[in-house]
């Protein structure tokens, strides 16, 4: 049975306890603490770092030195999904994930929370690409958060792709095409597109970050429409509030006379119709692309989804980042009240705190 033994423990009127003689903490090597099976909250002594460890129920920090980590809050946008030429469903938004103050997360979840990172540590950002064409979107990353590419949006009677946000259905074939679906707390599902009916089908909307993509209109009839895009997010991380993460809107065949989808708010492009050019997701909010109207023939356009993006915040006062910054491209460290933040537009690479 173990034992506790002290000469003297006391207390004084506000109930703390003093210990005469030095507090000893079982050491071990770094090798020897990794290898430990730990609880939140265990402690030890770094007999290679000479510093006091805990464990916060994930890994080990230290509690001194150049490694004590500190909170890093977060957006992180993946690249929204192309919109097909032909009868196309919009691309959907990219996988939005905000652990910024108590802002909304994608699919309208609760704020995620901030990440503890470790000073002196190397940390992978990504910021996805948009789908160029009929194609998904790209994953963004910061750290271990990931956000899913958007879904490209279904093509001549093809269903939409799932993504951070699902690509809406397409608007030809002899049934309604369903949209992609989304991702649990990155983005809405895509909407459903109408079944080819003498040239006049419709497209469905891409999903959004804060809506579902919006189905086609009105089947077998002249003035079907396209399906608008599910709306974005708003955040105010840079001191500003912006909103991104938009789906791209549903086009219309070549001998409709309804409306094309718009985009959703944040950036999703608009379809189209007939050879007309739908719109592109807006650079760097991770919205999807609008749906194309013409038919397969030479011609006939497709849209690109919005690149992604990354955005961290911190205390001024708890770290600085690193000034080598390789394979990344973003806009300096800019200041908000007694807060820093760097936006990353672009690349991939790793960065570090200090």
């Amino acid at each position: 049975m173990s034992e506790l033994k002290t000469n003297k423990i006391s207390t004084n009127d506000q109930n703390n306890v003093a210990i005469d003689n030095a507090l000893q903490i079982k050491g071990y090597t770094a090798a020897e603490r990794d290898a430990l099976t730990a609880s939140a909250g265990d402690m030890i002594y770094n007999e290679d770092d000479g510093t006091i460890d805990f464990y916060n129920g994930t890994a080990w920090f230290s509690t001194s030195g150049s490694t004590f980590p500190f909170a890093v809050s977060y957006l992180v946008i993946a690249g929204g999904g192309g919109g097909p030429p032909s009868f196309g469903g919009g691309g959907g938004a990219g996988g939005y994930r905000n652990s910024y103050a108590s802002e909304t997360s994608g699919r309208n979840s609760s704020t995620e929370t901030p990440l503890s990172i470790a000073k002196g540590t190397n940390v992978t950002v990504t910021v996805g690409a948009g789908g160029v064409g009929y194609l998904s979107g790209n994953d963004s990353v910061f750290s271990t958060i990931t956000s899913v590419g958007g879904g490209r949006g279904g093509q001549y009677s093809s269903q939409g792709t799932l993504g951070g946000s699902g690509g809406g259905g397409a608007g030809v074939g002899s049934t309604d095409a369903i949209g992609g679906q989304g991702t649990t707390n990155q983005g809405f599902a895509g909407g459903t597109g109408n079944y080819y009916v003498n040239n006049i089908g419709a497209g469905a909307g891409g999903g959004g970050a804060s809506e579902v993509g919006g189905d086609a209109r009105n089947p077998e009839a002249v003035n079907v429409s396209g399906g608008h895009g599910g709306d974005g997010l708003s955040s105010s991380i840079t001191g500003s509030a912006v909103t991104r993460a938009g789906g791209g809107g549903g086009g219309v065949g070549y001998e409709g006379s309804g409306s094309v989808g718009s985009g959703g708010s944040g950036g999703g492009g608009n379809g189209a119709k007939n050879q007309n050019n739908p719109g592109d997701g807006t650079v760097n909010t991770g919205s999807g692309g609008g749906g194309g109207g013409g038919v397969q023939v030479s011609g006939s356009q497709s849209s690109n989804g919005g690149s992604g993006i990354v955005i961290l915040r911190w205390a001024t006062a708890d770290a600085t980042i690193s000034s080598t910054r390789t394979g990344l491209v973003d806009g300096g460290v800019q200041t908000a009240g007694s807060d820093s933040y760097i936006v990353f537009t672009g690349g991939e690479g790793d960065i570090s705190f200090s």
